[in-house]
C-alpha cells in the first residue's frame, strides 16, 4: 500500500513555515505523513531556525503580532517578516498595529460574548 502524501507546500503550511524559505530537499517533492509526523517529533536543524527566526508565513506573522491576516493587508504588509522584524515592530508600535490589536480584541471579546450566550441559551433548553 502507497504512503498517504501531501504537496510540500502543505507539509510546509502545518509546520508553520514559509516554503520559499525551506531547503530545496525539502520544496521539490512530496511528503508523507510519517516523514511529516517525524518532521515535528525530531525537527532538524533547518526547520528549528526557520520556526525561530523566520522568515515566517502571512498567518504565522499575524498571530505573532496580534492582528487577522486582514489587518496585515489593510497595513500593507504584504511580505514574510523575520522574527526580528516582528520584536522591532512590537517594540515601536506603529499606529497600524496599535489600531489593529484593538480591533482583534474587539473581535475575539465578541467572540467570547457569542459563544457564553449561546452556552446560556443551551442550558435554558
Amino acid at each position: 500500500m502507497k504512503p498517504q502524501t501531501m504537496k510540500a507546500a502543505t507539509a510546509a503550511k502545518k509546520l508553520g513555515i514559509l516554503l520559499a524559505a525551506a531547503p530545496e530537499e525539502f520544496r521539490d517533492r512530496e511528503i508523507s505523513r510519517t516523514e511529516l509526523d517525524e518532521l515535528n517529533a525530531n525537527p532538524p536543524a533547518w526547520l528549528v531556525t526557520l520556526r525561530a527566526d523566520g522568515p515566517h508565513p502571512r498567518d504565522v506573522v499575524a498571530h505573532k503580532l496580534g492582528v487577522s491576516n486582514s489587518g496585515l493587508a489593510r497595513a500593507g504588509v504584504t511580505e514574510p517578516l523575520t522574527t526580528a522584524e516582528i520584536k522591532a515592530l512590537l517594540e515601536e508600535k506603529p499606529e497600524w498595529l496599535v489600531a489593529e490589536r484593538a480591533t482583534q480584541a474587539q473581535v475575539h471579546a465578541e467572540n467570547a460574548r457569542v459563544k457564553q450566550r449561546n452556552a446560556e441559551r443551551a442550558a435554558r433548553d
